[in-house]
């Protein structure tokens, strides 16, 4: 059920290096034709720099390790592609449905794959009021199981970030900043909280890495890195425009796995597009980091 494309397949059978990405920011996270844009971007930022694009996705029930333009056309166009997160592989497997992937289910994919860079843009943890509703992203739960050094610009700004670290911390789960003491809460570079370790060298983090591997200690690494400094947002407008959807999220009843996407589309339209670039400069800055991390891995061999 494990479906790798011949370009992915051939490099990681000759050690080049690949870097994953999800579907999940495809499917759901802009509007098309702006996410089959960025997704056709994306992939030729990291082939233009001697990297393979391993785009992950169900398909089918089918899980797919690397996508053509046509598969990533239809996900990004169908308008109706589900989330698989890691509760809904086996029935979507079993139906034969379509998914596209959370940064959990994406770490799942790639780690059996094989592939040891996950580029995403930020990640899920718990969410506000977390300690009532129990809210809190698979995510988390992945990264105590999946082998994957985890790119991202922190965790995304809507949610409890100090809870979230405190899992993180709880569940064994290191979270090192690139060049950085600072956790970046996704479309600002501080929030105000530490980082385990800093590493300002690429070699370090892949060091850590690969001493994990041999200690044989389940899990990822989080690897956080902010949003450039041109693209982050004014933090006292940002909080302004998210306090006020925060309010609308409860009048409206809005709840589960519903909350963040709501959030996200409101932000957008709030702030007439603005969160949208610095969403885009944040992945490509973070890809830029995926693609030096999967080239430093290669060097010493699988």
């Amino acid at each position: 059920m494990l479906d790798l494309s011949s370009e992915v397949r051939h490099a990681l059978a000759t050690n080049q290096p690949v870097v994953a990405l999800e579907s999940t920011l495809i499917a759901h996270g802009f509007p098309y034709p702006e996410n089959y844009s960025l997704a056709l971007e994306l992939e030729t930022l990291l082939r233009d720099q001697g990297v393979v694009p391993a785009t992950i996705a169900v398909l089918n029930g089918r899980l797919k390790v690397g996508l053509t333009k046509e598969e990533i056309h239809y996900i990004a166009e169908e308008g109706t592609i589900r989330k698989a997160s890691l509760r809904d592989l086996p029935v979507m497997v079993a139906l034969g449905l379509d998914g596209g992937t959370t940064v959990a289910t994406t770490m799942q994919v790639a780690h059996w794959a094989g592939i040891k860079v996950f580029v995403t843009g930020g990640i899920g943890g718990v969410h506000r009021h977390g300690e009532d509703t129990f809210d809190i992203s698979a995510d988390l739960h992945a990264l105590t199981n999946y082998n994957v050094m985890v790119v991202c610009a922190g965790a995304k700004s809507v949610l409890d970030l100090p809870k979230t670290l405190e899992v993180l911390e709880s569940q064994g789960t290191p979270v090192l900043g690139y060049q950085t003491d600072r956790f970046p809460a996704f479309y600002i570079r501080d929030s105000g909280l530490k980082v385990d370790y800093r590493l300002d060298d690429v070699s370090q983090i892949v060091q850590a890495f690969r001493m994990k591997e041999q200690l044989e200690i389940p899990g990822g690494l989080v690897v956080a890195t902010p949003i450039p400094v041109e693209a982050e947002l004014d933090e006292v407008q940002f909080d302004a425009w998210l306090q006020a959807i925060l309010t609308e999220v409860e009048e409206k009843g809005v709840t589960g796995k519903d909350v963040t996407p709501y959030i996200l589309s409101r932000l957008h339209e709030t702030s007439s597009g603005v969160t949208v670039q610095a969403n885009i400069a944040l992945i490509k800055n973070n890809l830029k980091l995926g693609v030096e991390l999967a080239k430093a891995y290669c060097v010493g061999g699988n």
